[in-house]
């Protein structure tokens, strides 16, 4: 998927646990963790404010969007 979630470098920049952050956002250490790990496939706005309200950033700071040149190369030969 070519969506990123940064989530890791915010937590580092602002010297914050997952568990800190799961606490303060009122979600389960699991489910952040699943979405840290880039293994989630939605989100929920709720969630997105949380978390950028927490760690004081937007949601251009926590998702990168990043294209594949794989991909890119496959589409420009068909």
């Amino acid at each position: 998927m070519p969506i990123v979630v940064k989530l890791d470098d915010l937590l580092h920049d602002r010297r914050m646990t997952l568990t800190e952050l799961a606490a303060r956002i009122g979600i389960t250490l699991a489910n952040l963790s699943i979405l840290k790990t880039g293994k989630a496939r939605a989100m929920r706005f709720s969630t997105l404010e949380a978390i950028c309200d927490v760690l004081g950033c937007q949601p251009g700071d926590l998702l990168e969007f990043q294209t594949d040149s794989r991909v890119s190369k496959r589409s420009r030969t068909t």
